[in-house]
């Protein structure tokens, strides 16, 4: 049970607790940030490469997924308002393996992601020194996350603004321009089965955001109304944003140009006829990887900070800052990786292997969110039911070697449990 209150409270067997400080727009606001920038600007280009002309069947069948996924995580977040999201609802509701699973999937494919993200703001800002950048906005962004999640909210709340107001521009430029042609909406004989799943297994990863709202639980106030109410809001706001911004780039560009282009946007402003909005859309570009990467760091920070608590991970990473009132051990451990993997690989490749992840953490979700009780407020059968399936399908029509990738760091994690468990019983032994 969580005991809240001013400065440090204390859980269980006297672990320090996080402070409830965000309120539901806050919450919002950080649900927003995590989605809105990495797909947008990230995956549409490659969904297309997929899909081709089913591009928008392919992120409506992502938003279906995802919206089951979301009343799920929101239902047991109400009922286990707690950091970790679906590392803890899988340890209450399945056993202990699977939330084990389900966090080890989530923090691994994070933190890949955390990377790509940093990357992605590099290539923005300074293409050349795409690297060194990528690690100044880690750095940056960890001490931001440092000093209080307060502070985080309050930028990612400015981030969000520029970024709504730079899509905004994008759709209104090419939905008034005379290159705009609807019949490129049409859905051709280049659309398969199998691409359009591809492709929602793309998508997908930029509709993840909603459990950085989860698995800030901890530090939220009232949470059995707030999260509920602030999981299936975000994520239907960015799904408007993401469908209006997909059907104006497409109604310019086409299947093919979107499928070609590395900045699908920019190109589209470009081919619009207003070159002079290009550096907007790559500053917005940017702003919007900043906020992803601030609420991944945010996010897996927490999870983190629950494993370690159950000693999955090291429990020396579960102090909270007696100051800030933040897991500043996992938070310092989370950046020093994703620096590292900043300055030595580019990992943009690795959306595919951060879905396959992010689909398995919320297979569990969903078959922890079917154990709900009538009078645990469970969501109709249906929701969880279709969730899993989607998840599952979607997680292995992904690129082969992303699912090859993902299905081996699964393997290893499971190793490292089998390993542990072994080394506990012959100390008790």
């Amino acid at each position: 049970m969580v005991v809240c209150g001013v400065g440090l409270a204390s859980q269980g067997g006297g672990a320090a607790v996080l402070e409830r400080r965000l309120g539901a727009f806050d919450a919002v606001v950080i649900g927003l940030g995590s989605m809105i920038g990495a797909g947008v600007f990230a995956a549409l280009a490659p969904a297309a490469r997929a899909a081709g002309s089913g591009l928008l069947v392919g992120l409506a069948v992502a938003a279906v997924v995802a919206y089951c996924n979301a009343t799920s995580s929101a239902r047991l977040a109400a009922r286990y308002p707690q950091s970790g999201g679906t590392y803890v609802y899988g340890r209450e509701r399945l056993g202990e393996f699977w939330g084990y699973l389900a966090g080890w999937g989530f923090v691994v494919g994070k933190t890949a992601s955390c990377a790509a993200m940093a990357l992605t703001v590099g290539s923005y800002v300074w293409p050349a020194q795409a690297h060194a950048v990528a690690v100044a906005a880690v750095v940056a962004l960890t001490a931001v996350n440092y000093v209080g999640v307060q502070k985080a909210a309050w930028l990612t709340r400015a981030i969000v603004a520029v970024v709504l107001a730079v899509l905004a521009a994008v759709v209104v430029a090419c939905l008034t321009s005379t290159d705009a042609q609807a019949v490129r909406l049409d859905i051709g004989s280049d659309a398969s089965v199998t691409g359009v799943l591809q492709a929602a297994g793309l998508l997908f990863f930029a509709f993840a955001g909603y459990a950085r709202i989860a698995t800030l639980g901890e530090e939220v106030k009232h949470p059995a109304r707030t999260i509920p109410r602030a999981i299936p809001l975000a994520l239907g706001i960015t799904l408007i944003v993401y469908a209006a911004v997909a059907a104006s780039v497409l109604a310019v560009l086409g299947p093919d140009g979107l499928a070609r282009e590395s900045a699908p946007l920019a190109e589209a402003v470009r081919q619009a006829g207003v070159p002079g909005l290009v550096p907007v859309v790559r500053v917005g570009a940017a702003v919007a990887a900043l906020g992803s990467l601030l609420a991944l760091i945010l996010g897996v920070s927490r999870t983190t900070l629950a494993m370690s608590r159950d000693r999955h991970l090291p429990h020396a990473l579960s102090a909270v800052h007696p100051r800030f009132k933040v897991p500043y051990r996992a938070e310092l451990l989370v950046g020093a990786v994703v620096v590292i993997l900043a300055a030595t690989t580019d990992v943009r490749g690795a959306i595919g292997f951060s879905s396959f992840g992010v689909l398995a953490y919320y297979a569990v979700a969903n078959a922890s969110a079917w154990t709900l009780t009538q009078e645990e407020n469970r969501p109709p059968r249906i929701i969880p039911a279709v969730g899993l399936a989607g998840c599952l399908v979607l997680a292995f029509t992904l690129p082969a070697t992303s699912v090859a990738w993902g299905a081996a760091v699964l393997a290893l994690g499971v190793a490292a449990y089998g390993v542990r468990r072994r080394l506990t019983a012959r100390q008790a032994s």
